[in-house]
Order: structure tokens, then C-alpha cells, then sequence
């Protein structure tokens, strides 16, 4: 609900902190000149009209949308940046540097990359990450003194860099599709990342707690690492926690290959009939449909998260976003395995990889963009009441500069297009978290040196 800013003034207005901003995405335009109530983390009002800053208010001058949330991250995947640029290859040779850096990783080395990881997610004008989190266990599998212990290492890093996080806590528990009960067994690389079975994952995942910034969500890595008997077990344990469950689904032909050669059934249908799909379920990437996949997420309202500057730096290839959508999957939007870590890029490259494959333009609307980048994500990780800029939801602002050398031009009411089609995470000025001031003028707040923090927490896992 928003209203004049004449209409609330006077001894009536609840304290707390006063946000101005200069122009916000409203409803699907941009209003100029709202001032924005925050109390306890939420917006407690919105004023339109409100031509300069409220005494006392904050001013975010460019445009401010809702805070962005990346419903698909790997922290540890950014060690990878650029080392995994050398030479060529496929997904599965890719694949095993990424155990080589899984292999090197302790709880206390985790909680210091993936800290350094979430404030450049901040910097990028993020407050929410679906952490997709596997890496359970001590090499060799040996469960720590804490099961928990690498779990629990995100859940703190995501509160020292400002952000909210959902640990979408994955069951993987075999290294491929098999006719032999319980798949085939772990390889060496994959004995971190299994609990035996789905029913020892569900006991350690129950253990873990919400909190004030943490969610706790489910996960299938893939029909090929969770057996076929067992993917129903990891579905009861969402709904009875009524938690999001996400997903890997379809991103290799190798995968439905496989899933066919053995079950007769594509990975989308194996999923349906052991009870995944539904509204509190998101599949992640997609990519290889069939036209019976498509209509199967459709009418269950299954969710479709794409990763395109991951899909593109894999060479995986460009899902069918549009018909999911037309098919009425909800979309969302993950950086995956931060090849960079930018969601107006992703939101951007969802359009232009349309583009390029129907040699058409327009098939996305930057506000069905901002949307999937915004309120559907969050809702896509759980955190229905975030992602809009209105009374009673959480107070999680990103505000972008539209007067930098990719923004300035265009008038403020393209403000919309011009930060989908032309601004980057560079251009984020402000980010603030329940209120919180977590980013401002482009300096974290919490963490001093988000450069330094990476190189530091990167280098001590490769050296």
C-alpha cells in the first residue's frame, strides 16, 4: 500500500528509520520521490509524492528496487573464477577441478570464503542466497564432531556479510543413475558429500535451525546422485517442514540419457512420480525438456531457476525459459557457479540468450525480469514476505546509480529497462538488509576488504 507523503505526517508516524529514495520500481513503474518507514526490518510505510528527503530520512538517489535474491549459489564454486578458463573441455572435465577445490575445504576455510563470497553478493546488490549446499562431511566422509559443522560455517558467514540465506541442505548420495539398489556407489571425491542414505540425511538435515536470517530448505542434487526409491523421502521432509526443495534437473543430456536407459522416464516425469514437483519446488537449470516436461512443471507450478552466465561458461545450452513460462513455471534467477556474480546480468541474459536462439526480440518485459530477480526469487527460497517494496514486507532495498558512464542518458522512467539492459553490479550504490545499511555509496559495511577477503580465502585453497 503506498499513499501521499502528506497523509502520514504527525506524531502518528511509528519511529524508526526513514528511507527517501529519489526514484523506487513500484508496482510495476517508477514513482519518484518515496519515502520508505522501516521498523523492526520490515517497511511499515511507503509515501509517494515526497519531492526531497523527509527531515532525518536517508536519501538513496538512483533508482531503488527491491533487494535482489539469488536463488542458486555454490560458494565454494568462486574459487574457480578464471581457473577453470584454461583450455577447453566439457561439464564433466570442469567437474573435477571443482572436487579438487571441494577436497581442500575445512569449515573455518569455508566460513571465510564463502563471508568474502556473500559481501560481494551484497556489493551486487543481493540480500537473500539459496545456498545449495552439499559439501557435508570431512574428507573420506568421516562425519565432523558437528555433522553440521560446514552447514552451520554458511549460515555465519551469510550473517557477517549482512544477508539473508536459505541452506537448501542437499541429499547426495551416489555418483550415478544404476539398476542396482541405492545407485552407484560415491566416488572418492563424492564420500564429502553423502550421508548413505536419505533417511541419515534427513535426521542430520533436522538438527539444523531457522533463525532471524537463516532458512532451512531442501535439496535433491540430481536423480542421478539421490536413488529413484529414495527422492520421496527428501520430498516428505520439505513438505512436513512445509520448506523449499530445489532441485538439478535436466542440465545434461548425459543425465536423461541415463534416467531413460534405466527408469524408461525422463528426470522431469522419475520426479512427478515419486512426489518432488509441486509449488514449493524449484528445478534448477532445466535445460533439456521435453515437450511432456514442460506441461509436467507447468501444471504442478513447479518452479524453473536459471543460471545463464553458468549454463553459457558451461557450454550446457539455453533452456526453454519462455515456454516454462507460458507453461506457468514461476521463474527465478542464480549465479550458480559465479562465473561473475551479477543478477541484472543473469536477468539480462535471459532475454538475449532468447534472442539469439529465435533470432526475435521481446520475449521478456524488463518487469517480468525484475520480477524473477526479485519477488519470485525469494519466493522461490522461501522468503515470500521479501522482494517488494510495500507495507509489511522486509525492508531490503538495492539501490542502482543511474549516472554512471552504462546508466546515464535514458530519463528515470526507463529506469527499469535501463537496469536491466545496461547496468551491472557495478553500478549497485546502496544495499540495505531488514533496514540495515549493509552497502553504502558501494563500501560494505561489515566486511572492510571484500577484494582482499577473496583473494585471502581463495589463495589459501589453492596454495
Amino acid at each position: 500500500m503506498t499513499r501521499p507523503a502528506a497523509a502520514t505526517q504527525g506524531p502518528s508516524r511509528a519511529p524508526g528509520t526513514t528511507y527517501w529514495l529519489e526514484h523506487a520500481w513500484l508496482d510495476n513503474h517508477v514513482e519518484p520521490g518515496v519515502a520508505v518507514d522501516v521498523a523492526d526490518g520490515r517497511i511499515t510505510d511507503v509515501r509517494t509524492g515526497a519531492e526531497s528527503p523527509p527531515p532525518g530520512a536517508t536519501a538513496l538517489r538512483g533508482l531503488t528496487l527491491p533487494g535482489l535474491a539469488n536463488a542458486h549459489s555454490h560458494a565454494f564454486h568462486r574459487a574457480l573464477r578464471s581457473t577453470v578458463q584454461v583450455g577447453s573441455g566439457t561439464f564433466w572435465t570442469w567437474r573435477e577441478i571443482m572436487y579438487g577445490v571441494a577436497a581442500r575445504l575445512t569449515p573455518d576455510s569455508y566460513h571465510a570464503l564463502a563471508r568474502a563470497v556473500y559481501a560481494e553478493m551484497a556489493l551486487a546488490g543481493i540480500t537473500s542466497v539459496g545456498e545449495f549446499h552439499y559439501l557435508h562431511h570431512a574428507p573420506g566422509g568421516t562425519p565432523y564432531d558437528n555433522p553440521n559443522a560446514m552447514g552451520e560455517a554458511l549460515i555465519a558467514a551469510a550473517a557477517e556479510a549482512g544477508i539473508r540465506i536459505t541452506l537448501l541442505d542437499t541429499a547426495y548420495l551416489a555418483s550415478g543413475i544404476s539398476e542396482r539398489p541405492g545407485g552407484a556407489p560415491p566416488d572418492r571425491h563424492q564420500l564429502r558429500f553423502s550421508d548413505g542414505t536419505a533417511d541419515a540425511w534427513a535426521e542430520r538435515a533436522s538438527d539444523l535451525q531457522d533463525s532471524d536470517h537463516a532458512r532451512v530448505g531442501a535439496a535433491i542434487h540430481s536423480v542421478r546422485a539421490v536413488p529413484a526409491e529414495q527422492l520421496a523421502t527428501v520430498a516428505a521432509w520439505a513438505e512436513t517442514r512445509r520448506a523449499p526443495l530445489h532441485v538439478h534437473l535436466s542440465e545434461q543430456t548425459a543425465e536423461n540419457d541415463a534416467c531413460l536407459a534405466v527408469h524408461g522416464r525422463t528426470p522431469a516425469r522419475l520426479l512427478a512420480d515419486h512426489g518432488v514437483l509441486g509449488a514449493r519446488t524449484t528445478g534448477v537449470h532445466n535445460t533439456h525438456l521435453t515437450d511432456e516436461d514442460i506441461a509436467l512443471l507447468g501444471t504442478t507450478r513447479t518452479g524453473t531457476c536459471m543460471c545463464p552466465t553458468t549454463e553459457r561458461d558451461l557450454a550446457d545450452g539455453i533452456g526453454p525459459a519462455t515456454r516454462l513460462r507460458h507453461a506457468g513455471s514461476p521463474l527465478s534467477l542464480g549465479s550458480d557457479s559465479h562465473a561473475v556474480i551479477d543478477l541484472l546480468e543473469e536477468a539480462r541474459a535471459m532475454e538475449l540468450d532468447e534472442r539469439l536462439r529465435s533470432r526475435s526480440r521481446g520475449h521478456w518485459t524488463a518487469a517480468a525480469l525484475l520480477q524473477a530477480a526479485t519477488a519470485d526469487g525469494h519466493a522461490a527460497i522461501g522468503w515470500p514476505e521479501a522482494g517488494r517494496i510495500e507495507q509489511g514486507a522486509l525492508a531490503d532495498l538495492v539501490t542502482i546509480a543511474l549516472d554512471s558512464v552504462r546508466t546515464a542518458g535514458p530519463p528515470p522512467r526507463l529506469g527499469a529497462e535501463t537496469a536491466v539492459f545496461a547496468a551491472s553490479a557495478a553500478d549497485v550504490r546502496h544495499t540495505v538488509v531488514g533496514g540495515r545499511h549493509v552497502v553504502r555509496d558501494g563500501i560494505h559495511a561489515l566486511v572492510p576488504d571484500v577484494p582482499a577477503a577473496l583473494a585471502a580465502s581463495i589463495a589459501a585453497l589453492h596454495g
